[in-house]
């Protein structure tokens, strides 16, 4: 079967939740938030593949095993997606992103005090690929990878904002490079496998980069004559005398409450279902197989796995945050196929003019989907200084997030 995402997010039918399996928690909500996007940006590679002519080429190489009519794009609704360059790598993708956003703050690599690769791709299994990415970049500040599947750009800046929390980093660029069509399977022995590859033909190649400062810095360039503090690996006074005086400032001309930022965020995971969507191959199971190089998808045991989580995440993330699903102008969500976003504005009783369709033309780009919507939304107008937005991330392995932001 193909992937059927148009239930990811139906509540399940109430069942005991053991301790483990529930979601964390959101943190107390502070009275100001400790860091804010300040900027996205996305590459999209200019070469672009028909999916359902790519589904009749299909069947002439496969006749015996593939379906004549294109089955996934008219089921998905996916018509298009972008396909790198063959010499291109996903650090190559992430550097051309990175830019952009440094660009649009005006701001060099030598601004970056933390650069994050979070990305499902990697260039290859060592060095991290953050290395890579900070050497074509020009970037001279530490770096790690993040990777879990198609949240990892979500959880990439989870992991900036709580770096940023402790002072030990005032800028983060979350850089990504998603190619998953490096990994999709057009010669097809049987049906199962065909079935287990059909998600594949849907997915697309992106780069995108989050960048997430410090409130304190970005007020500062809000007030104006606030200083900046420190420069990249520097951070000023221990006591978090500074810190405290730019929000201070901040709120002469931001009003309580309204200073943009990241407001809370929930995440969850039901990792019992890590085997559902795999490209196994490359690690110590599978470390020289090429048949395992591949996308394997069980679609209906992703969607049941999808089901558990209900919109328990959602509801906890936005009480934290203190608003509510009416306060939200933006929900950018994941998205695999567009049949399935009728669900998803049912089930969080959001107004289909919340959401930006992007699946359609650009195809399933993995972790890169959110930035591309935010990007979107800041291109046509639709995003406006103060929006609260939510992000919803959605992943193998599985695991769900959702994310509060004032812009």
């Amino acid at each position: 079967m193909l992937p059927e995402p148009a239930a990811v997010l139906n509540p399940a039918p109430a069942r005991p939740v053991e301790p483990s399996a529930a979601p964390r928690q959101a943190p107390r909500q502070r009275p100001r938030p400790v860091a804010r996007i300040a900027g996205v940006a996305v590459h999209l590679p200019e070469r672009t593949r028909d999916v359902a002519e790519a589904e009749r080429e299909l069947h002439r190489r496969n006749p015996k095993v593939a379906p004549r009519l294109p089955m996934v794009s008219r089921l998905t609704g996916v018509r298009r997606v972008h396909v790198a360059d063959d010499d291109q790598q996903a650090s190559d993708l992430a550097v051309a992103a990175s830019r952009t956003v440094l660009d649009r703050a005006g701001l060099g690599p030598q601004d970056v005090d933390l650069l994050i690769f979070a990305s499902a791709t990697q260039d290859m299994i060592e060095p991290a690929t953050s290395h890579i990415t900070a050497a074509k970049l020009g970037v001279r500040a530490p770096v790690m990878d993040v990777k879990n599947a198609c949240n990892s750009v979500l959880n990439g800046i989870e992991v900036a904002e709580a770096l940023i929390g402790t002072g030990r980093y005032r800028r983060v660029l979350v850089a990504c490079g998603e190619m998953p069509t490096r990994g999709v399977r057009w010669d097809v022995p049987d049906r199962r496998t065909y079935a287990m590859s059909a998600a594949g033909y849907t997915m697309s190649d992106a780069g995108a980069a989050v960048l997430v400062e410090a409130t304190g810095a970005g007020s500062a360039a809000a007030v104006g004559s606030a200083p900046r503090f420190g420069g990249p690996g520097a951070h000023g006074r221990a006591d978090g005398f500074e810190d405290d005086l730019v929000a201070e400032l901040a709120e002469l001309v931001e009003p309580a409450g309204r200073l943009s930022g990241i407001l809370s965020s929930v995440f969850a995971a039901e990792s019992q279902h890590w085997d559902v969507g795999m490209l196994p191959g490359g690690g110590t199971v599978n470390p020289r197989d090429p048949e395992r190089s591949y996308f394997e998808i069980d679609g209906s045991r992703l969607r049941a796995a999808f089901d558990a989580f209900g919109s328990a995440p959602v509801e906890q993330a936005l009480a934290a945050a203190g608003v509510t699903m009416d306060d939200v102008a933006l929900v950018a969500v994941h998205q695999v196929a567009v049949a399935y976003l009728a669900d998803v504005h049912r089930t969080l009783g959001v107004p289909a003019d919340r959401t930006i369709v992007t699946v359609a033309d650009h195809g399933n780009i993995a972790s890169a989907t959110l930035p591309l919507q935010l990007d979107t939304a800041l291109e046509s107008g639709r995003l406006r200084r103060g929006d609260v937005v939510l992000l919803l991330g959605l992943a193998g392995g599985v695991s769900m997030g959702a994310m509060v932001v004032r812009w």
